[in-house]
């Protein structure tokens, strides 16, 4: 569990002793609802790494899950510049709403795909970093500069012929390998996939 930023700064009294608690999903990034907490319900919260709240209907601390089981796991505790608001981001066990729905916003908690590409290009980064011996993306940083583009060349033309070819399934699959080795390469050379994505959004504009 993370936490982001010196609780016990937060100010329980300005609120009169609860404090709202957004509920974010850490691998999707959607809200899936608000709670509140007193410093007792941060304070367990923390030891146990599952959500509990102030509940204040029940009048007593209520842990997210207890009955249904569909606990939230914490992954970090973050305050806002008031100290007086809390973003938990959580990955949860089942749908969060008492209703059966995946938020109590009643929206759908699907993952955006595009995501991947942040959290492929933080595992390349660290593949960077660590060289782990027997990684196929260590060999590749190893052999520089040359291998690399060669690999990215390679690949872009088994997507055209994929494509040409008319075969989906060679094509996605070969387009996947391109994107990894271009990804490897923005990394060898010091960028991100978010440079890219910085480059289109501009001539977009």
């Amino acid at each position: 569990m993370k936490i982001l930023k010196e609780i016990s700064q937060l100010d329980f009294d300005k609120t009169r002793g609860l404090i709202p608690a957004i509920i974010q999903d850490a691998e999707t990034n959607n809200v899936l609802m608000l709670g509140y907490m007193n410093s007792e319900a941060l304070a367990k919260t923390q030891v146990s790494g599952k959500v509990t709240f102030f509940s204040r209907s029940k009048n007593r601390l209520w842990t997210k899950g207890e009955e249904s089981g569909n606990f939230m796991n914490v992954i970090s505790i973050g305050v806002d510049c008031d100290n007086d608001t809390l973003l938990i981001k959580v990955n949860p066990v089942g749908p969060v709403c008492h209703t059966g729905a995946d938020t109590c916003f009643e929206e759908v908690n699907t993952s955006n795909e595009i995501l991947f590409l942040s959290y492929l290009q933080d595992f390349i980064d660290k593949r960077k970093v660590e060289m782990p011996e027997g990684s196929y993306t260590t060999s590749l940083f190893q052999k520089g500069t040359r291998k690399i583009t060669q690999k990215v060349g390679e690949e872009a033309v088994e997507t055209i012929i994929g494509a040409m070819a008319n075969d989906d399934e060679n094509f996605l699959y070969e387009a996947g390998d391109l994107l990894y080795h271009l990804i490897v390469l923005l990394a060898h050379k010091g960028y991100r996939i978010e440079d890219i994505v910085r480059e289109l959004r501009k001539r977009h504009k």
